[in-house]
């Protein structure tokens, strides 16, 4: 693919920066020097070419929705079809390969803790696999913006606003903009269509949950791997509880690593604690950011390992509200 200056700083710069306003890509135009068409243009193109997977948010995690990560341990000769098993189920909605024993890694999503646990069972009965559900314990950066010219510099994530209070439809608000919107002009006029509501209630919502921290992030959404980003890597630690806020903290400063959270380990299987991605266009850009965050942090002494991704089986956004979900196109 082909991509230009102005691809770029769409990609790189509006990663979590999307204007809230009934027009945002006109106020992007006017920050770029050129018009409302041609940036609409080309966010279409890189929608079509899938540069960018969408236009739209993700949700911070457990917060209108439950989610965990998990992991199956396939026989080489099983793989393939354990992966068939577990992308049919409604709510999984990233899957890969991983170079480890334990080699398809998932997210699965849904509405309620419950909705979750049906899914992992379902898994775990038709594969006849272990599935290891690593649940959230805390997150350290969980939006996965970073800087695709590599210098680390991205608009600040909003602040946070603890004190807003869920309302009803805010988890069809979150379900419409996990699976993205439309690169028109007023794409929050064409969300408020879908759901029966006025652009201006949508466009206060959106605001009031940005600012409240449960919508990590709104904007373009990459695609990584189709950049060039292809070495990329799950790096997991086995570190004290005493010692993970102050390690995960210093990960989050360091060039390269984007999410990066704790988790609960599973006992006498899978130790690890401390999560952490980076992303790299080769293995040894992405092992030397290793190197560098194990110092940084002062990971050093503990016991880790690297999962660099395979392939991709499925990367979209979250089911979040079950009533959006049932019309869902592919889930």
């Amino acid at each position: 693919m082909t991509l230009d200056a102005l691809d770029w700083r769409l990609m790189n710069d509006w990663q979590r920066a999307l204007p809230l306003v009934s027009r945002p890509f006109q106020d992007i135009a006017a920050r770029l020097d050129t018009t409302e068409d041609r940036i609409i243009d080309r966010l279409q193109d890189l929608l079509r070419i899938g540069a960018i997977s969408r236009i739209g948010a993700t949700c911070r995690p457990n917060t209108l929705a439950a989610s965990t990560l998990a992991a199956v341990a396939a026989p080489q000769d099983r793989l393939d079809a354990v992966a068939e098993v577990i992308n049919a189920q409604e709510g999984v909605n990233h899957s890969y390969e991983r170079e480890n024993t334990w080699n398809i890694w998932f997210v699965a999503t849904g509405p309620t803790r419950g909705f979750v646990d049906d899914i992992l069972s379902r898994i775990a009965d038709g594969t006849g696999l272990q599935v290891l559900d690593l649940r959230l314990q805390r997150p350290f950066n969980v939006d996965l913006g970073f800087a695709l010219d590599g210098s680390n510099r991205l608009p600040q994530p909003r602040a946070v606003n603890g004190d807003v209070v869920i309302e009803p439809g805010d988890r069809a608000v979150m379900q419409a903009l996990s699976d993205g919107m439309a690169a028109t002009a007023c794409p929050f006029a064409e969300l408020a269509d879908r759901l029966g509501r006025s652009e201006g209630d949508i466009i206060a919502r959106v605001r009031a949950l940005a600012r409240a921290g449960i919508l990590s992030r709104i904007g373009v959404i990459v695609r990584h791997r189709a950049l060039g980003w292809r070495a990329n890597a799950m790096c997991v630690f086995v570190v004290p509880p005493k010692e993970i806020e102050a390690c995960g903290t210093a990960l989050t400063a360091v060039q390269g690593v984007t999410l990066c959270y704790e988790r609960r380990p599973v006992p006498d299987v899978w130790p690890y604690t401390l999560y952490c991605m980076i992303h790299g266009r080769s293995r040894a850009e992405t092992l030397d950011v290793l190197s560098q965050a194990r110092v940084a942090a002062k990971l050093v002494p503990y016991e880790y390992r690297v999962l660099f991704s395979v392939r991709c089986f499925r990367q979209q956004g979250a089911l979040i509200d079950m009533a959006a979900g049932d019309n869902k196109d592919g889930a």
